[in-house]
C-alpha cells in the first residue's frame, strides 16, 4: 500500500510541477519534448523511456524488483489522469498559483519518494541506472547522477521540454527534501527502515 500511493502521490507531484509551467524536473523535460517531437501522450513516453532505461540495465547486471515494474506501470498509467486534474483544478495558473504550485509539487515529490523507495522492493528505473553505473565505474553517486540529469535536461530541452527555475531547485532540493522526508517523517512512523 505505501508503495501504491507513494507512486501515485510521485505522479501527483509531477502533474503540479509541470501544470506550474515554471519548468519540469530533469526527466520530464525529457519526457515533454519527446510528447511534442512524437504526439504520443506523456503517459506513453514515461512507459517507453521506462522500458529504455530498464533495458539499459542489462549490461549492469541490476535486477529490477516488484518496486521497479510498479514504478514504471503505475506512473506511465496516472500521469496523464493527473495532469487532467491538475486542468481542471487550476485552468490557467497565472504567476501567483503557478510558483506555489511548483514549490509544493517539489515537497510532495521528495515525500512520495522516501514513501515508495522505503518499501525496498526495487528502485525506480532511473534509479537503478544511477546505481547500476555507480557499481560498475567506480564513480561516486554525484557524478554520475549528475551527468545523468545533464544528458536528459540537455537533450529534452533541444526537443522542446520546458526547463526552468524550477528544474534547477528540484535539482539542489530534492536530496535534501528526500532525506528530511525520510528521517523525519516517514521513519519515526516506521514507514521506513
Amino acid at each position: 500500500m505505501q508503495l501504491v500511493l507513494g507512486l501515485l502521490l510521485f505522479t501527483f507531484s509531477m502533474a503540479m510541477i509541470i501544470h506550474s509551467g515554471q519548468g519540469n524536473t530533469p526527466w520530464d523535460v525529457l519526457h515533454e519534448g519527446l510528447v511534442r517531437v512524437t504526439g504520443l501522450s506523456f503517459g506513453a513516453i514515461v512507459l517507453v523511456v521506462s522500458l529504455a532505461v530498464l533495458a539499459c540495465w542489462i549490461p549492469l547486471r541490476q535486477r529490477p524488483g516488484i518496486g521497479t515494474i510498479a514504478n514504471a506501470l503505475i506512473i506511465s498509467l496516472a500521469i496523464d489522469p493527473s495532469l487532467a486534474v491538475m486542468e481542471f483544478l487550476v485552468p490557467d495558473p497565472g504567476l501567483l498559483v503557478a510558483v506555489p504550485l511548483a514549490l509544493a509539487g517539489i515537497v510532495l515529490n521528495g515525500v512520495a519518494t522516501a514513501a515508495y523507495i522505503g518499501v525496498r522492493l526495487g528502485p525506480g528505473t532511473r534509479d537503478g541506472l544511477m546505481t547500476g553505473l555507480v557499481a560498475r565505474t567506480g564513480w561516486p553517486v554525484w557524478r554520475i547522477r549528475t551527468g545523468i540529469e545533464a544528458v536528459v535536461v540537455i537533450t529534452g530541452i533541444l526537443l522542446g521540454g520546458t526547463f526552468g527555475w524550477s528544474t534547477v531547485l528540484f535539482a539542489l532540493a530534492i536530496g535534501p527534501v528526500v532525506q528530511w522526508s525520510s528521517w523525519k517523517w516517514l521513519a519515526p512512523r516506521g514507514l521506513v527502515g
